[in-house]
């Protein structure tokens, strides 16, 4: 087999068709054998020139199908570099061949793969030499379509694969000026295209042909002159010939919805109510629909049998939506066609109902848009005519919303496959993607037709506790569809609407049986109540009758019955936290004062886990602002937190007690897990009581600190006593977890504090003196992770304050860590990122002293250059960020010149590197940014003071470019002048960052590494801006929309999960 890679000889094609057939069926040694051989003969740069006598002598397809692949990497790397007479043999050679299979039908059919192969290389010739280098090739095509209609189908292809590389896919494939000099000479060219399109569609009784006209059709219609589609007789020929005809129904349909879909500024709007209308008028020939909107529902279900059933209808519903999303008010203001606009969305409602997952999506987004565009204009006239018109349609949309309401992330009861209850544990964002948009839908809807949503849901209500259509999935939807109107409703109409659906799920869990059945009324309930804040805020007794519930549920010992508890009580602890404080009418106390004398009954039947997040919505409550500006409130507040830590504090204080007897103590597998447990207690309380929680802070803190060394001393004992897989002990794993709590806690305290001074006088000097030997003198696996994360979130919060201890910080941290991550790129990665969280910290807040240590050991830069050479995307994004900063900083420092004499040159080289490394491409926008930050700091007159070298004859600016130069005449396919030119632009743009980033962008389009690659990362920085934008317009809107902003919320992550 290893006589292919031999070329000094001619290839011997018959050995390499069996080295591919070996590759494809041998034997698994065989196999691997094959690949690497025919890796490497892939690989050497003179393969392509083999590629001909494959082509002509192959006798296996595959070999074929290799071959050109070998082809097509030279020619989108290499092209512009190769003589000009062998770029024509290539060129002529491919077109010889593409005509030799495609004379016929018989030979197209038979060699279908490999001539749409074909096809493909030779686009990417024309994306390389047209149309400067073949000027006649639409009309050289055009003609050759006239002469065979296998070859006039093949040529249609090729026409669809150009129109897509230069339209859809040129974004980062091509520099701009091609991709604009390509649409603007396709665009001139296309009347030739456009005449051949009308012979075939008017004349051609070939099905084949027909219908790879009108997929190539449908590719042209979203660029084309508009001229071609509303000024010929394009729209008859595609609903009159077409649309009527079973074969070529779906495409006829998708080119019409191109066509409906277009935005034209109110230009040949005749012709759009046409399109619609004669749409219509076939769609009664070819589906009619009932007149009794009781058969409507399931109407479209029974007419898909077969594929090309099902995909009509998805492309109706993708008709329907985007012609109504852009001529809707058009249709709408047309009496001819007010009709038809209705009969429209009652198709749209009988195909919402089909249970097909994409196209309900299509249909879901139309209703939200319809629903929220219809409220609007109501908003705006008041005038209820157009709302009025499609209440018949929204009733219908309302069942349908209900009955196929998919689950909150806040329920983990779920029925299985089997029919069984099981509590959930896997997360589906898709899922919840989905409840997200059908909340909002049916929020509309309630804004358009209150009574109607409240009357169809407790008329649904009634008939699940009636039994007449009780089951766990109709109770389920009908419930997340009742929880996801919050907010939509008056306060008065919602509080009649909420008492009777909770006396009714109330009544229907006492007269049920059966642990499962109990289970998903008990499920709802929460789910209801935990999503009506402002219902139960402004219902006291309501509200301590839920708690009250809420707290027989925790005793319920169901799978998921006590997460939900918990986490509804975190819910309502949040957002209902002032009533849990105050004295209420005829009450002896406030309510957390009855849950802390109550509080070890409350959680008797709780695990662990779910004891934590109790003690989180408790705290919730204590950090209630007082409500009637109580002169004691902050008393009050501290006697909560002792009586709610009272238990906790009892347990620690007695593990450290015997603990001060024998250290021993502290080495039992109880006491490390009750300690552990107590401390994650603590971490919960201080998460939501805040700065309150200093008292308690306080308590702990000395007996944390020793526990601290103690544990520490510990591990380092069990180490030198086991060796360097002590960590990986059961008995150590506990000693760490305590050390890591203890971490914890004091990071959820610092987050939340509201006295930096205080923190950095009476606690950082002991803690740090506990923490930063411990972390540099364990062996790498007892280093805790925790210990950085720690460090940023003190430098974070207390920002110039840490500056005096910078030094010690980093002489205990940075060499260590060094060791532990820079073996590869894999190993500790928790560790990876906290480090480098905790340098970009310490830039940012104590420059100064971050400056000192750079100068002092080059190490430091080291680390932030080898950050951004990280293949782990946030690790590299961390490192350039830090970079950018801290060249900022040098610039307005008084150091500014001697750190560009050690650093700038190498920097530069490194940036480059990093950018041209494909790898690297989501970090382009903070490369170009740092580039760009070089180029100024270097051009920028008297901040750089003397030469970067001592050898340099010319000036810096002079120096740099030279530099630049040379290091770019690494990349082969790169001429002298695509280098200059390159070099030129940085300079020139460095003033205009978008300018400079395209001119980046070109260039790297043109090196050989990104040629034929998916480059879109190039471009994320403007996706970020139009996810941001949108964010806006979201935020926005849903603040002008009762309901649309969720009540509450998502619930603590730990018993979550979404729904598949």
């Amino acid at each position: 087999m290893e006589g292919i890679l031999d070329f000094s000889v001619a290839l011997d094609v018959n050995l390499l068709d069996r080295v591919v057939h070996t590759m494809l069926t041998g034997k698994p040694q065989e196999i691997n054998t094959a690949q690497k051989i025919l890796t490497q003969f892939q690989e050497n740069k003179d393969a392509w020139q083999r590629v001909d006598k494959i082509l002509s002598e192959s006798q296996n397809p595959q070999t074929k199908q290799i071959a050109l692949s070998i082809l097509e990497k030279v020619i989108q790397s290499r092209w512009n570099i190769l003589p000009q007479e062998q770029r024509l043999g290539i060129r002529t050679f491919i077109v010889n061949f593409i005509i030799k299979y495609s004379q016929d039908d018989t030979s197209l059919r038979g060699n279908k793969p490999l001539v749409t192969k074909l096809n493909h290389t030779l686009v990417e010739i024309l994306k390389q030499d047209w149309p400067h280098n073949w000027p006649n090739f639409i009309g050289d095509l055009v003609g050759s379509s006239k002469t065979s209609d296998a070859l006039c189908e093949n040529n249609m292809a090729i026409l669809r694969l150009l129109s897509e590389e230069i339209f859809d896919f040129s974004k980062g494939q091509m520099t701009q000026a091609k991709a604009k000099k390509l649409k603007e000479t396709l665009n001139q060219e296309f009347a030739k295209v456009f005449e051949l399109c009308q012979i075939v569609l008017t004349q051609s009784e070939k099905s084949e042909l027909i219908l790879a006209t009108l997929h190539t059709l449908h590719n042209f219609l979203g660029w084309i002159p508009l001229g071609f589609i509303f000024e010929t007789n394009m729209i008859d020929t595609l609903g009159g010939r077409f649309l009527p005809v079973a074969i070529f129904r779906n495409q006829a349909l998708r080119c019409l919805t191109e066509i409906g879909g277009l935005d034209t500024s109110n230009q040949y709007e005749d012709k759009f109510i046409k399109l619609f209308a004669g749409v219509m008028i076939q769609l009664q020939t070819i589906c009619p629909l009932p007149e009794d909107d009781s058969e409507l529902l399931n109407h479209m279900t029974r007419l898909t049998h077969t594929e090309e059933e099902e995909q009509f209808v998805s492309n109706l519903a993708i008709f329907f939506a985007s012609y109504f999303r852009q001529h809707l008010g058009l249709v709408e203001r047309c009496t001819n066609t007010q009709p038809q606009v209705i009969q429209g969305h009652r198709y749209l409602v009988s195909i919402t109902n089909i249970d097909h997952k994409e196209i309900f999506k299509t249909c879901l987004d139309y209703w939200l848009w319809l629903t929220e565009n219809v409220y609007v204009s109501w908003q705006q006239s008041m005038a209820p005519q157009r709302k009025d018109a499609y209440q018949r349609t929204f009733s219908s949309c309302r069942h349908t919303m209900i009955r196929r309401m998919v689950k909150p992330e806040e329920v983990i009861i779920v029925e299985d496959e089997n029919g069984e209850l099981i509590k959930e544990v896997m997360a589906n964002v898709e899922a919840q993607q989905l409840y997200q948009t059908m909340r909002e839908v049916l929020v509309f809807l309630t804004h358009l037709d209150c009574e109607d949503t409240e009357h169809i849901m407790l008329d649904k209500l009634a008939n699940q506790v009636e039994r007449n259509y009780w089951t766990w999935h109709g109770l389920n939807t009908l419930c997340w569809a009742i929880g996801s109107i919050s907010g939509a409703m008056t306060e008065v109409h919602e509080k009649k609407f909420l008492v009777q659906v909770i006396r009714d799920l109330l009544g229907l869990c006492e007269i049920t049986r059966g642990k499962d059945n109990k289970a998903v009324i008990a499920s709802n309930i929460m789910y209801v109540v935990g999503q009506y804040p402002r219902f139960l805020k402004a219902h006291w007794k309501f509200l301590k009758t839920v708690v009250t519930k809420l707290f027989e549920f925790m005793h319920e010992t169901f799978p998921g019955v006590q997460d939900m508890a918990v986490d509804t009580m975190v819910k309502i602890s949040k957002e209902c936290r002032d009533q849990f404080v105050q004295t209420h009418p005829n009450e002896a106390k406030p309510l957390v004062e009855e849950i802390l004398e109550d509080i070890n009954k409350i959680i008797s039947k709780l695990s662990p886990p779910q004891v934590h997040v109790f003690y989180e919505a408790i705290g919730f409550t204590i950090q209630a602002a007082p409500s009637c500006g109580s002169d004691n409130w902050a008393e009050k507040q501290e006697g909560w937190i002792k009586k709610l830590m009272e238990e906790p504090n009892r347990k620690w204080e007695s593990i450290i007690s015997r603990a001060a007897e024998s250290l021993e103590v502290l080495k039992q597998s109880d006491s490390m897990r009750d300690l552990a447990n107590i401390l994650k207690v603590n971490v919960r309380a201080a998460k939501a009581i805040g700065h309150r929680f200093a008292s308690q802070l306080v308590h702990m803190w000395m007996n944390m600190m020793n526990l601290y060394k103690a544990y520490a001393a510990m591990i380092k004992s069990e180490v030198q006593s086991i060796g360097p897989q002590a960590p990986q002990y059961q008995h150590v794993k506990y000693m760490r977890i305590v050390k890591r709590e203890i971490l914890r806690l004091i990071q959820e305290f610092v987050e939340q504090t509201e006295d930096p001074d205080y923190i950095t006088k009476h606690f950082i000097p002991p803690l740090l003196e506990a923490m930063l030997l411990d972390y540099k003198d364990s062996v790498a696996d007892a280093r805790d992770a925790q210990v950085l994360s720690l460090l940023t979130v003190i430098v974070n919060k207390l920002q110039e304050r840490m500056s005096p201890d910078v030094v010690k910080v980093l002489e205990c941290t940075l060499e260590v860590t060094l060791l532990m991550i820079t073996r590869n790129f894999e190993d500790y990665p928790e560790h990876r990122m906290s480090f480098f969280r905790l340098l970009k910290a310490l830039n940012e807040h104590c420059f100064a002293a971050f400056l000192q240590a750079v100068q002092q050991s080059k190490v430091i830069m080291d680390t932030i250059v080898w950050a951004l050479k990280h293949t782990e995307a946030t690790i590299s994004s961390t490192g350039l960020s830090i970079l950018s900063s801290f060249l900022n900083k040098v610039q307005h420092s008084n150091v500014v010149t001697p750190f560009c004499q050690v650093y700038y040159t190498n920097l530069l080289n490194d940036i480059f590197a990093v950018l041209t490394d494909t790898l690297h491409k989501c970090g382009f926008k903070m490369q170009c940014t740092i580039i760009q930050q070089m180029v100024v700091m270097i051009t920028q007159p008297n901040l750089i003071t003397s030469p970067l070298t001592q050898n340099q004859t010319n000036d810096n600016v002079q120096y740099v470019q030279q530099f630049l130069a040379n290091l770019l005449s690494s990349f082969p396919n790169l001429n002298l002048h695509q280098i200059q030119q390159f070099i030129k632009g940085l300079f020139e743009f460095k003033d205009d960052i978008r300018m400079f980033k395209n001119h980046m962008r070109d260039f790297l389009v043109q090196l050989k590494e990104f040629a034929g690659q998916d480059n879109t990362e190039l471009y994320d920085e403007e996706l970020e801006a139009q996810i941001k934008k949108k964010n806006e317009e979201k935020a926005k809107r849903e603040s002008a929309v009762p309901g649309l902003v969720a009540p509450v919320p998502h619930a603590p992550a730990n018993f979550l999960s979404m729904m598949e």
